[in-house]
């Protein structure tokens, strides 16, 4: 597994007020759109692309475009939909499927309650999508998912890690190809689970049910 923990100001700045209890709604899901467009410019370093001749006003030139079959973004309901339009502004023609996993707050453990993705993902580059890696239960249910749906090439992207879900991700991806972009590597878990300093609910705050 690969790891890239972004080091940039604007990453900085930008959780920071993200993780203030003041921080409203609105601003929150600004921000994070904005955080999730700087991110991605990392987690689609190697995203796949093929020649491209076009011609200039002064002669024709070999570019590149992003080569088919097409990334697939999948935001984990419901907080990764609010990074879905930060990394659809940089890869529009991205296709877009969906996985809703739901934490169980006694047990911490993941279940997968709906999926709407594509049968076969044999030869697709995968992004995911999740603000916060604690403990690493939806992540990995839902890279596994992928994986049992044929994808070779994973890549996930969260606002916050932790260690313990770093681990938790390492112990399940094994040698499979997995990249994984944090916005920032917190301390650690609380004793309910939550992200320390981390920046409470992510989904809550996003959606203003605080």
């Amino acid at each position: 597994m690969r790891l890239h923990v972004a080091d940039h100001p604007l990453i900085t700045h930008k959780l920071t007020v993200l993780r203030d209890e003041n921080t409203s709604s609105p601003v929150f899901r600004q921000l994070t759109e904005e955080l999730m467009t700087l991110l991605a410019y990392e987690a689609t370093r190697n995203v796949r692309v093929e020649p491209f001749t076009i011609r200039t006003p002064v002669t024709e030139t070999t570019g590149v475009k992003i080569a088919d079959p097409k990334p697939l973004v999948v935001p984990i309901l419901r907080a990764g939909l609010g990074m879905l339009e930060g990394m659809t502004k940089l890869v529009p023609t991205a296709e877009v499927g969906f996985l809703g996993i739901v934490r169980n707050e006694e047990t911490l453990q993941p279940t997968t309650y709906a999926e709407r993705l594509p049968d076969d993902l044999s030869d697709r580059q995968c992004f995911v999508l999740d603000p916060m890696l604690a403990t690493g239960g939806s992540l990995a249910a839902a890279i596994e998912y992928l994986f049992d749906r044929g994808a070779t090439d994973v890549t996930a992207v969260c606002l916050l890690g932790t260690p313990e879900g770093l681990h938790a991700i390492e112990s399940l991806v094994g040698d499979r190809d997995v990249t994984l972009v944090l916005g920032a590597l917190d301390r650690g878990l609380n004793e309910r689970g939550y992200i320390v300093p981390g920046l409470g609910d992510a989904g809550d705050r996003l959606y203003g049910t605080v």
